[in-house]
């Protein structure tokens, strides 16, 4: 069994397509999609494209923020019809799958625990441990950060799979992961200007400028964001600590 996980594709159509049409090269037995799918200028058109898949979904902290039509949220949510609304409403905060080669995996957004938490490159094992505590899998991957990592703790291994839409890797493209029978931390190219001209002629408010700015036009360096993160998080966001 081979596993693509898409995580915050944050509405980003032509991403999404770019990495779906790899897919098609190199088709896999399983998508899923692990959160913060449907905040962003294509949240309807991205959850369809997956949907006809027949993929699976997680949720992340932005369906929650989209459902309570939370500030510029509101706008996404207006772009779903009431099938979609209860769709998303209904998806869990994580999956479990057996994948050949790497055993139990969950599939979670921030963590098993939480959607909203963070966990980077760089968090410390004690609480990447904690945050693992109690989780009967072999694996967990997740998303929320936007960046891409592999770490082993507390007999784990933690996958970051990245961000489809919006990543934080100091360079622009697709990022997600693909298990087994190991775990193979992707990127897909597409034309990002070009996209980007697609992406602000929706209209999308909020920070859909810096974001494509930050992300795929002028990408941050990839230290700089994981660092951003930890701070977020209360941490003081030391080196990055992959195996």
């Amino acid at each position: 069994m081979r596993v693509a996980v898409l995580c915050d594709v944050h509405g980003n159509l032509p991403a999404l397509e770019a990495v779906l049409a790899e897919l098609d090269r190199e088709p896999v037995d399983e998508v899923v999609s692990g959160g913060d799918l449907v905040w962003g200028p294509f949240p309807s058109e991205c959850l369809e494209l997956l949907r006809a898949r027949g993929s699976r979904f997680v949720t992340g902290n932005c369906e929650r923020l989209v459902l309570d039509a939370d500030g510029d949220h509101t706008w996404a949510l207006e772009r779903l019809d009431a099938g979609q609304r209860a769709a998303v409403a209904a998806w869990p905060g994580m999956i479990e799958l057996d994948v050949d080669g790497l055993g139990r995996v969950v599939v979670c957004h921030g963590s098993p625990r939480s959607n909203e938490e963070i966990l980077t490159a760089a968090t410390p094992e004690d609480v990447v441990a904690e945050a693992l505590t109690g989780v009967k899998a072999d694996v967990v991957v997740c998303g929320h950060t936007h960046h891409q990592f592999d770490r082993r703790v507390a007999g784990m291994r933690l996958i970051g799979a990245g961000s489809v839409g919006v990543p934080y890797e100091g360079e622009a493209g697709a990022f997600w992961a693909l298990l087994g029978p190991d775990v193979e931390l992707r990127r897909t190219r597409y034309e990002v200007e070009a996209a980007a001209a697609r992406l602000r002629a929706t209209c999308c408010p909020g920070r859909l400028e810096e974001l494509l700015r930050s992300s795929l036009l002028e990408p941050v360096p990839r230290e700089e964001a994981i660092a951003h993160f930890e701070r977020q998080a209360g941490r003081d966001g030391g080196r990055a600590a992959e195996a």
